[in-house]
């Protein structure tokens, strides 16, 4: 892992603003879920079962109850087709986009965790 050194420390008010900041981004995109649907969204838009079928071990409570959160946050849309029977459709929003660079930086660091801890295991 990178350090940086001889960097200057954040002032406290700097601190306590990238905290909350923080506390916000945690509080919009918590538990194990919402970030593994909105990638599953990213890559086209699925039916309910769809979503199910591709994330494993997620029960049909949780995911409406993830769904109706990330679409309350305009993370993805709810595209109801008058149909017989009705079809719903879920699809991830612009700015759901938004977040492509933190998936980055979680997927690399996450590999990068997995790696660190395979390492200490072996010693």
């Amino acid at each position: 892992m990178k350090t940086i050194e001889y960097e200057t420390l954040p002032t406290k008010e700097e601190c306590a603003g990238s905290l909350k900041n923080i506390l916000d981004a945690l509080y919009v995109l918590n538990g194990k879920w919402k970030i593994p649907l909105i990638l599953t969204l990213i890559q086209s838009p699925k039916r309910f079962n769809e979503i199910q079928k591709e994330i494993s071990g997620i029960s049909p409570k949780v995911l409406a109850n993830e769904l109706k959160d990330l679409e309350l946050n305009d993370f993805i849309k709810r595209n109801v087709y008058p149909t017989t029977p009705v079809s719903i459709i879920y699809e991830a929003t612009d700015y759901s986009r938004t977040l492509k660079s933190v998936m980055r930086e979680l997927s690399v660091w996450g590999e990068q965790h997995r790696e660190k801890i395979k390492e200490s295991m072996r010693k």
